[in-house]
């Protein structure tokens, strides 16, 4: 199977589905695959805070045009999958030149799934198309010449948890928060505040990882109760499993600044069932005084594109106030996509995770808030980077990495002129922009659906878990990088100034003496510049001209 999640999760993700049992659990790109039963495959669509779509691969082919990718879907066995009284809808991801248009991807494969009905049964008899709830969902994801189809046994995207009943304007995505949340390393262990929470995405998710709620069971359905082999007893068992369930023992605080953003996020914690579990309260953060001790603060503030506030820096600057005045001895945890904002808060970050927030490029930053100046915190053995790496931490340090070096190398093809994959070397060819597709799993969406409330110990007349009551910008990045390491220091101006200025005037030397780059070094210099002897070096600074006489020597 295949689980879908976004760049920079899929470590957080693999580390789930681990302990849900999977085997043979592999990160790649925005996609976890792993190995499991049925069991395992129902675990992974409740339980599974970081992923979009849990995908199951039935058939895989090569194809390099469309007329094969057409026979090729043909001939595989769609009565094992169909029958003319049922309904499906194609999902297509396409990453190829033979394929420029995932459109027209889909449809080819509906032609050719439709085809294999009239064919067998006669025109009119095959299965229907339905953009919504149908019978089968089947994704197809083409990289280079490589098919794969797959069934989607999610649905809609498992973003969509089903508690949320009202959203403020751009909140963040579910899975993201959760990913977020589980970056930090906080599971309900101590304080955990968001004193600019919007409608509340960040409490709801905080407050099920404390309490150790499953994330699905707020949905009020999942595509592989269509198929023909759901075992309707097994899922009903797993979904009203509670037993894992814990109580919340430090407060999860929540604060903003918008009456109508706080009341949109209190109906979203009443319909998650959580109120007895969060607090939030209308408080600008300038308002903020105190906080509990030793906690946890994760944010998402405005970034300055679709909500703005009149002094973006003076907020940025704000907040790096209240953290060193108010949050002592916290981990603050803010995603942000401008570097001058960051720059404002006017702390060193422990730790810089890129992300994506949509098609936002962002930056999950770490600030350890600790007593006193720097040098007493170290003395004491306080640390902002681990000089030696958990394995908890490792594999962000490699995803981040890999992150990095592929923008390195993206970015160093647009310059080139040269486009195709790393290594590929012998088969230059002119640079062509990837188009990437964005589809719902990158944005959030508004469940119109009603809240799942539940707990376990707490009255049934109120949270009844029973299954019947389930209810239902590819933007250039901000960060204004001057080098193509992602370096930005307030030198780089001045000192490519003075390159550029060097490189010039060596230029134009060398242009009026062809054959400067052949001659001594101190000797072009004097030449260049006037002097009237030859700076002191080691040996001949230029071989005899056998001319001089010898007294002149």
């Amino acid at each position: 199977m295949v689980a879908k999640t976004f760049a920079g999760l899929e470590e957080v993700l693999a580390e789930e589905l681990r302990n849900l049992g999977a085997e043979n659990v592999e990160p790649g790109r925005r996609m976890v695959s792993f190995e499991g039963d049925l069991e395992m495959m129902y675990k992974a669509n409740l339980c599974c805070r970081t992923a979009l779509r849990i995908l199951k691969p039935f058939y895989k082919f090569t194809a390099s045009d469309p007329d094969t990718l057409y026979e090729m879907v043909k001939e595989f066995d769609w009565g094992s999958l169909l029958s003319v009284d049922k309904t499906f809808s194609i999902d297509a991801v396409v990453n190829s030149d033979d394929f420029t248009h995932s459109r027209f991807v889909t449809y080819r494969v509906k032609d050719a799934i439709a085809d294999w009905f009239t064919d067998r049964y006669g025109a009119g008899k095959r299965p229907g198309v339905r953009l919504e709830q149908a019978d089968a969902i089947i994704n197809v994801h083409i990289t280079d010449n490589r098919v794969t189809l797959s069934l989607d046994s999610s649905g809609e995207s498992l973003h969509k948890r089903g508690w949320r009943v009202a959203q403020t304007e751009a909140p963040i995505n579910e899975v993201l928060a959760a990913g977020i949340i589980l970056l930090s390393g906080w599971r309900g262990e101590s304080p955990f505040v968001d004193p600019m929470c919007g409608s509340g995405t960040f409490l709801v998710e905080a407050a099920m990882i404390a309490a150790n709620i499953n994330p699905g069971v707020y949905r009020k359905h999942f595509a592989f109760e269509l198929w023909p082999d759901f075992d309707r007893e097994l899922f009903e068992q797993l979904y009203n499993d509670d037993s894992q369930e814990r109580s919340v023992n430090f407060p999860i605080i929540g604060a903003d600044m918008s009456p109508a953003a706080v009341e949109i996020a209190t109906r979203n914690i009443k319909s998650a069932g959580l109120s007895d579990m969060i607090e939030v309260e209308v408080k600008p953060l300038s308002h903020w005084t105190e906080a509990p001790e030793n906690g946890v603060l994760v944010t998402n503030p405005p970034y300055g594109e679709r909500i703005k506030t009149d002094d973006m820096e003076g907020l940025y600057k704000l907040i790096g106030t209240k953290l060193k005045n108010v949050f002592k001895g916290y981990h603050a945890w803010i995603i942000g996509y401008n570097r001058d904002y960051f720059d404002a808060i006017g702390l060193a970050a422990s730790q810089k995770i890129p992300l994506y927030n949509g098609q936002l490029e962002c930056e999950l930053r770490e600030y350890i808030i600790f007593e006193g100046d720097m040098k007493s915190f170290k003395k004491g053995g306080g640390k902002l980077h681990d000089d030696v790496e958990s394995e908890s931490r490792q594999p962000r340090k490699d995803a981040k990495k890999k992150f990095k070096s592929d923008r390195q190398w993206a970015d160093e093809a647009r310059r080139n002129g040269f486009g195709g994959r790393r290594g590929d070397d012998d088969k230059k060819k002119p640079f062509k922009k990837e188009h990437r597709r964005f589809d719902d799993d990158d944005f959030d969406g508004d469940s119109r659906r009603g809240g799942f409330k539940g707990k376990a110990g707490r009255k049934k007349e109120d949270f009844d878990r029973r299954r019947g009551d389930r209810r239902g910008d590819d933007k250039p990045s901000r960060f204004n990088r001057d080098d193509k390491f992602g370096r930005r220091d307030k030198f780089n101006r001045e000192d490519k100034f003075k390159r550029e200025e060097r490189f010039d005037r060596e230029e134009r030397f060398n242009e009026d003496n062809p054959l400067a780059s052949r001659r001594n070094e101190h000797a072009l210099k004097s030449i260049s510049f006037k002097k009237p002897s030859l700076p002191p070096t080691q040996g001949p600074v230029m071989r005899s001209r056998g001319w001089k006489k010898k007294n002149d020597q």
